[in-house]
Order: C-alpha cells, then structure tokens, then sequence
C-alpha cells in the first residue's frame, strides 16, 4: 500500500478532518441518507462518493463532504441551494416533565434526560435517521424512510419502559409528518415541520401519532392503526387527519 493510501486511511485523520467540519459553514452532516437524496449538483457528487464505498473510512471522501458542504452552503446563501427535501419529521417529548422537574430538583432532571437520550438517540440513529436538535425534553429527528420513523418512536416507547429515576417513570409522546421541508445549516424549516411538531402536541403519554400523509406512505403491516377523532390544532390544514400507531 502506498504512502498515501497509508495516510488517507489513517482513523486519527479523518477524526480531524470530521471535527472541522463543525466550523464550517453548512450542515456537517451532509453526506448522509437523507441530504444527497436530492438532484442539486453538491448532492449528485455526494452520492458518487458514496457509491465509491468509501462512506466515512478515508480522509479524502470526508474533505471531499467539506468542500461540498461549505458549497451547499454558499448556494443557499445566493438562493440557490435552499431547496426542499422529501422528509419525514419526528417529535418527541415527555409528559408532565416540567411538573415532575419542581418536585424532583435539576440533578435528577438531568440525570433522566441522559438516561432519556441514551433511549432516543440510538433509536433514531439505528432506524437511519437523524437528530436534529434536542429540545428540552424532547427530540426532533428526520428520517428519509417514513416507516423507520414510526419503527424508532416505537421503540423509544418500548425503551424507555426500563427506566426510572428517583420513582419517576417518564412518559413519551410522538409524532409524524413527512413533507418537503426546506434546509438550512442542518436545520429544517417550513409548514410541514410545524404541522409534525402539532401532531406530536396533540399525542398522550405513551402515544404515536402520525399524519395521514405518512400513513398512506408506509406499508402498515404489523401496525395497529386506528384514526383520532376530532384532530384540532392551530396552524395545520383543517383537512388533516391524524391516527394513533401501535405495534399489532
């Protein structure tokens, strides 16, 4: 092998050239699923890396994913890149945390939220879809595959069964909508992330709601479906319809 195969396959290089990522402009995780899943020009190159078989082993793919991610990035800054992506979004969050938190104190609040995270954050990664923010007490993630969203909400809920702390066990609530959301520096903007934020407003302890919109994008097999009456919420299309999803 030569020197520069050597080098560019060298773990503590591409660590360094993935944590410089996060001072560039743009979202560092371009280069998964659910960002090259478009046709602008930084995606199609992108997804030719990744046909490479070289996903996150060498140095030059991840230097490769930072020129196109700062060029991803000055393409929306002009107006040019800040398209919409095909996603489905996820929020999650846990009930009656900040009654519990008053009686409980802030060191056992945190201690739940880790033990909470340590539940959330595989689930999603393991389904192949993203965190992309920790809200309080809660998550939003996206995923390109509608179905490994509701698979991972579910088993968060199963999870989190197992944990308690200081005699609480806490209690998630979920839900989904799949849109076109826009992008922005990792972030994802627009109507249909407000409308899956509602969704999962609208969830009880214990609950995963959905839209029909993902509904009618899976396959239900091995689901229990069954339709929420009387779905109301600010800021959401009158016509939308919202049913609750359980393992059958």
């Amino acid at each position: 092998m030569s020197a520069f195969r050597r080098a560019n396959r060298r773990p503590g290089l591409v660590r360094a050239i993935r944590a410089s990522r996060e001072l560039l402009p743009g979202d560092e995780n371009f280069g998964d699923e659910l960002s090259i899943a478009g046709d602008r020009p930084a995606e199609v190159i992108a997804r030719y890396l990744a046909e490479r078989g070289e996903r996150g082993e060498t140095a030059s793919h991840e230097a490769g994913l930072a020129a196109l991610q700062v060029w991803q990035a000055l393409s929306q800054r002009m107006g040019r890149g800040a398209g919409m992506v095909s996603a489905t979004i996820l929020f999650t969050d846990l009930v009656g945390f900040s009654s519990w938190v008053l009686e409980a104190g802030d060191e056992a609040a945190l201690e739940l939220l880790r033990a909470v995270a340590a539940v959330a954050e595989p689930s999603v990664s393991g389904a192949g879809g993203r965190v992309v923010k920790r809200l309080g007490d809660g998550h939003m993630a996206v995923f390109a595959d509608p179905r490994a969203g509701i698979d991972a909400a579910l088993q968060m809920q199963d999870g989190l069964a197992s944990v308690e702390v200081a005699g609480h066990r806490p209690r998630l609530r979920a839900g989904l909508h799949i849109g076109q959301p826009r992008t922005l520096a990792g972030d994802f903007l627009g109507t249909d992330v407000n409308i899956a934020a509602r969704v999962g407003e609208a969830a009880g302890a214990g609950e995963v709601l959905v839209s029909d919109a993902v509904l009618a994008a899976i396959d239900d097999d091995g689901l229990l479906v069954k339709r929420v009456r009387g779905f109301r919420a600010k800021g959401v299309p009158r016509e939308l319809q919202v049913f609750s999803v359980k393992r059958g």
